[in-house]
């Protein structure tokens, strides 16, 4: 029972984006279903599983707050760690997603209760940075973005729900305060000392934003443009150039920042079928699919390293 509490008191809030890469890969099965010709089923089933680690997440940290409340505000106290609160609030968001086709009402409920959350959690995080009395610039890394791409993906589930302007509105504050923190990230990389290892993999997060701005914005826009192909291609050299430094990834320890490689992936991977989807371009049907199984491959690895490593003890510890 003590080391079941100690488990607990060292929840971390990092955990749900296990919930991101399950929820990004759910979507973009979906989108290959759609689009791609892939059997249809799986799509609506991993949406599920990804509902379901939801619910078995939110009963642990919800029994960490209540029980340990001390190390919660500890995490919200942390310059890392507590760009990891809006993880809950966009899992909400990629829930409602994914599961609109299934349960259209689940879905409304799950984008009503996540798009203010996702505010909130926005409008906290930027007050803390901005009368911040202990960050420096060593604390910022890639992890910074996840409020910012919680916001550039409501307009997906917006506009789904008939609420396009709300869409335009978050999907404004995401793509701004997108540029902002991507000067800061290449300052810290550029003339500072490198990333910890365990925050290595959080460089895959550099996708997210322009996959999922190029995504929101074919969704409000209801057509690719110019602006929609800069978005496209910003998420494909950023992939590309994530590829030229392979070496900075492959021998990395198992942490679970490594489901960092999820989310980002997953939003290349509907970006490229959407792409394909709007163009008709056929190389584009080769991407889709290449990326389609890349991103099921890293999804098999993870969840395969994370079992291993939570049976052995090495997750939810003190560090």
């Amino acid at each position: 029972m003590e080391e079941k509490q100690s488990r607990i008191r060292f929840f971390p809030i990092s955990f749900f984006s296990v919930v991101m890469g399950l929820a990004g890969f759910a979507i973009a099965v979906q989108r290959a279903e759609e689009v791609l010709g892939l059997p249809a089923g799986a799509g609506r089933l991993l949406a599920w599983l990804a509902a379901g680690v939801f619910l078995l997440l939110a009963g642990g940290y919800g029994a960490k707050l209540a029980r340990h409340r001390d190390e919660v505000i500890k995490e919200l106290n942390h310059p890392i760690r507590l760009s990891f609160f809006p993880a809950v609030s966009i899992s909400l968001v990629l829930l409602s997603i994914a599961l609109h086709g299934a349960a259209p009402a689940l879905s409304l409920g799950l984008f009503a209760v996540g798009a203010p959350l996702q505010l909130f959690f926005t409008l906290f995080v930027l007050s803390r940075w901005i009368t911040h009395t202990h960050f420096e610039i060593q604390h910022s890394n890639p992890s910074w973005f996840i409020p910012v791409v919680g916001n550039i993906l409501v307009p997906i589930t917006a506009v789904d729900h008939g609420l396009a302007e709300a869409g335009w509105f978050f999907f404004s504050i995401g793509l701004v305060f997108w540029v902002v923190l991507l000067t800061i990230i290449f300052n810290r990389v550029i003339f500072h000392h490198p990333l910890p290892e365990k925050l290595a993999p959080t460089f895959f997060i550099l996708i997210a934003p322009p996959a999922v701005g190029f995504i929101s914005y074919v969704k409000l826009a209801g057509a690719v443009d110019g602006f929609a192909r800069v978005l496209f291609y910003t998420a494909l050299f950023t992939a590309l150039l994530l590829a030229a430094l392979y070496k900075k990834f492959y021998r990395l320890k198992f942490y679970l920042s490594w489901w960092a490689y999820s989310f980002p992936t997953a939003a290349l991977t509907i970006a490229g079928i959407l792409m394909f989807k709007q163009t008709g371009l056929p190389f584009l049907a080769g991407f889709a699919w290449f990326m389609l199984a890349v991103l099921a491959a890293i999804i098999a690895v993870l969840l395969v390293r994370t079992l291993i490593a939570a049976g052995r003890g090495d997750i939810c510890v003190e560090e």
